[in-house]
C-alpha cells in the first residue's frame, strides 16, 4: 500500500504544472492561526495558552504550566485528537526553545517536558523554532530583527525530537551572526540535515516585515533548503507562488515537492 501510494505521488509530481508545484510549497492563512498549502496539508498554531487556533480544544494550558512529562504527553495526545476532529493535520508545536528564551509561557520548563508533548502529538508534531531562540532577548513575533546565538543546549531537544522520528521542523527568523535570518540561510538547513532530519522544513512566517520583498525571500528560502514557506498575508502568498514558478520550470522545486508529498502520505497512515 505504501509503495503504491508513493508511485501515485511520483506520477502526480510528474504531471504537475510549474504553478501547481510552486503552490504546493507556499503555506498561507485559511482562517486565523490555521494555514494550508496546495497539497492539502492543514497546519494550526495550537500550542495552548494564548496561542490557540481552536480556543475550546486541547491543550487546556500554556506550555510552562506542565510540571511533568506524563502530563505533557497526555496533553499532546488530547491535542492530536482535537486536531483530527477539526480536520487539521499538523500542529505547529511544541516550542522546543530553551526555557531562558523570550517566549514566556509558550516555553516548557524543561526539554524533557517539551519532548513529551511532541510524543503525545505523534505524527502531528511540527517542532519549533530551529535552531533555537533561547539566547534571544526578544521574540521574532515582536521585532523584525532579532539577534541570537546557537548554543549546544538549544540544539539538543531538536536532535532528540529528530531521533524520535519527528517529520516537521519550523525554522525561525532570528539572525545568528549572519547576513540573513535563519529561515533564509543555507547554513541553517545544512545544520538541520546534519542532525539526521529527513522530513519537511517550514519557515516561520515570512510576512513579519510588512513591506517584505516577497519575490526575493520566497526563492531564497527554498534555495537555502526550506521545503515550505509560510506567509500569513494572502497577497504576499500569491506573489510568492508567482516568484517560485521560474524555479519550478528549471526543476529546482522537484525535491521539495516530493518531500512534501512524502510528508502528506505519512500523515495519512
Amino acid at each position: 500500500m505504501a509503495l503504491a501510494s508513493l508511485l501515485v505521488s511520483a506520477v502526480t509530481l510528474a504531471t504537475m504544472t510549474p504553478r501547481q508545484q510552486a503552490a504546493t510549497l507556499v503555506v498561507t492563512t485559511l482562517r486565523p492561526r490555521v494555514f494550508v498549502e496546495a497539497a492539502g496539508i492543514t497546519f494550526a498554531d495550537q500550542e495552548g495558552g494564548l496561542v490557540k487556533a481552536l480556543p475550546g480544544a486541547a491543550p487546556d494550558r500554556a506550555a510552562h504550566d506542565y510540571a511533568t512529562p506524563a502530563r505533557a504527553e497526555a496533553a499532546g495526545a488530547a491535542t492530536a485528537r482535537a486536531l483530527r476532529a477539526n480536520r487539521i493535520d499538523v500542529d505547529l508545536a511544541p516550542v522546543l526553545d530553551a526555557p531562558d528564551g523570550p517566549l514566556g509561557s509558550r516555553q516548557f520548563s524543561s526539554p524533557a517536558i517539551a519532548l513529551a508533548f511532541a510524543r503525545g502529538l505523534g505524527r502531528a508534531a511540527c517542532v519549533k523554532h530551529f535552531p533555537g531562540l533561547g539566547s534571544a532577548r526578544f521574540s521574532t513575533d515582536d521585532r523584525p530583527h532579532v539577534e541570537a546565538t546557537i548554543r549546544r543546549r538549544d540544539l539538543a531537544p531538536f536532535r532528540a525530537a529528530i531521533r524520535a522520528g519527528v517529520r516537521c521542523v519550523m525554522v525561525d527568523n532570528a539572525f545568528y551572526g549572519t547576513r540573513f535570518r535563519a529561515s533564509l540561510e543555507p547554513r541553517t538547513y545544512r545544520l538541520l540535515r546534519s542532525l539526521g532530519f529527513r522530513g519537511v522544513a517550514i519557515t516561520d512566517s515570512l510576512s513579519l516585515v510588512s513591506e517584505a520583498p516577497v519575490e526575493r525571500w520566497a526563492p531564497q528560502a527554498i534555495r537555502a533548503g526550506a521545503d515550505l514557506v509560510l506567509f500569513t498575508d494572502l497577497a504576499q502568498a500569491e506573489r510568492a507562488v508567482r516568484a517560485l514558478v521560474p524555479l519550478a520550470r528549471r526543476g529546482e522545486l522537484t525535491r521539495h515537492v516530493a518531500r512534501v508529498f512524502r510528508f502528506r502520505l505519512a500523515l495519512e497512515r
